[in-house]
């Protein structure tokens, strides 16, 4: 089938997460049958987690998280006709509250709120569950007709004005770029020699769905703990009380296993202790999940036909929820890239598209990434000193409307230079 297209319109996808899905979608949204995209990805043998609406994770696993869509990655999703598919279950955060204290504290002071709305009748932020949006993306892709290989690429070699992709069935394609989506341990970054800077966190991740009796109205917030940020994040009606939240709890690696190792009823109760009792009682809708917590970054973002996106360009601290925002930020700027060298009859994989793909995204990555870690470093801290500078910071933010709405605009992703379909414009 590769055959019967020129390289030079022919670009591969290595990885059909949300990033890979999203670009591929809007290559075949701007160029039609100007370009064959395919995204390669073994998760997509999987068809019962696609029918179930609950697509896998890593390693298979069912993807619990539920991700804050900030209004640039909503408008976008909605250029590209995903949104509507997501809308209903779509939760608007319409307030964000933010508390700093200790787990034995017995009133958990609010130091910070911010309004969620960035224009009348726009929120900031919507919550979205995962294998919802993943599975919308994929159905939307492969209507576009961008083809999902249910194998995954092995290996990419450059090869004058192509690129050979060796899939792990033996097969091999030819392209003009090859962009590696291929996650945080992405091989094919490894063997371009794009080196990386990072380390992991003495922290994990654990997610989870919790049921309660109360209406959360749209609130978030953010429990500013010793070990780490316990965030409750609305999500839409359900579950067996009634309502539910998703649960993005940073704690210390150590502590982990501990926490997780009891049933069913002792995990409650330490939600219990750091979720509170405002929503009423509470329910474990999904078991926890822990996820290891990492920084990391490529010193490139592109090498000879090959373009890194997603996980396999940068990981950063869920501390602000913009992981994935900043995922479908790369994904619209190298789409904008793609498109305009196409349509002007140049080589979508030569380098001078590389370079600019490379240009819009490593400064604002750098400084995303830079952020969160040191909100992380800031917060989970409880240096009595530091306490105290932070909080003081924290009041001073929330008397100040002009740098909350500062604040609020870089959240929804609408500050700086944004690609077009980040401004819901079209290619």
């Amino acid at each position: 089938m590769a055959a019967q297209a020129r390289p030079h319109r022919e670009i591969i996808v290595a990885g059909g997460g949300l990033p890979g899905l999203s670009l591929a979608l809007a290559l075949r949204r701007s160029l039609g049958d100007m370009v064959r995209v395919t995204v390669c990805d073994p998760a997509f043998a999987q068809a019962s987690g696609q029918a179930s609406g609950r697509a896998s994770g890593p390693a298979g696993r069912p993807d619990l998280r539920a991700y804050a869509v900030a209004a640039g990655g909503r408008r976008m999703l909605e250029r590209l006709g995903v949104w509507p598919a997501v809308a209903a279950g779509a939760q608007p955060i319409r307030e964000m509250v933010i508390t700093d204290s200790r787990l034995s504290d017995p009133v958990r002071p609010v130091f910070l709120t911010f309004a969620g709305e960035v224009a009348e009748g726009e929120p900031f932020a919507h919550m979205v569950e995962g294998g919802g949006l993943l599975a919308a993306l994929r159905e939307a892709a492969a209507a576009s007709g961008a083809i999902l290989d249910p194998v995954p690429v092995k290996a990419a070699h450059p090869e004058g004005g192509a690129i050979t992709a060796r899939l792990a069935d033996g097969r091999s394609l030819h392209a003009s770029l090859v962009v590696a989506a291929d996650g945080a341990r992405s091989r094919l970054r490894e063997a371009a020699g794009i080196s990386w800077i990072g380390w992991s966190y003495p922290q994990s991740g654990i997610v989870a769905t919790v049921s309660h009796e109360r209406d959360h109205e749209g609130r978030a917030i953010e429990h500013f703990l010793p070990s780490g940020p316990f965030a409750v994040l609305p999500l839409s009606p359900g579950g067996s009380l009634g309502h539910r939240s998703s649960i993005v709890w940073t704690e210390r690696q150590t502590e982990v296993p501990t926490l997780l190792g009891g049933g069913p009823e002792e995990a409650l109760r330490e939600v219990e202790r750091r979720f509170g009792l405002t929503l009423g009682p509470l329910a474990l809708e999904t078991e926890l999940a822990a996820y290891p917590l990492s920084f990391g970054i490529a010193r490139r973002f592109s090498a000879p036909r090959l373009a890194l996106l997603g996980d396999a360009a940068h990981v950063i601290h869920p501390i602000a929820g913009q992981g994935l925002n900043l995922a479908l930020k790369s994904a619209a700027a190298l789409a904008e890239v793609l498109t305009d060298a196409m349509r002007l009859g140049l080589d979508p994989g030569g380098p001078d598209a590389l370079r600019a793909y490379e240009r819009s995204r490593l400064a604002d990555t750098l400084a995303m990434g830079a952020a969160t870690d040191g909100l992380n470093r800031l917060f989970s801290n409880d240096a009595l000193p530091i306490r105290l500078m932070r909080d003081f910071g924290l009041g001073l933010v929330d008397r100040m409307p002009a740098l909350k709405r500062f604040f609020i605009q870089e959240a929804a992703g609408l500050r700086g230079v944004q690609p077009r379909l980040m401004r819901g414009e079209a290619l």
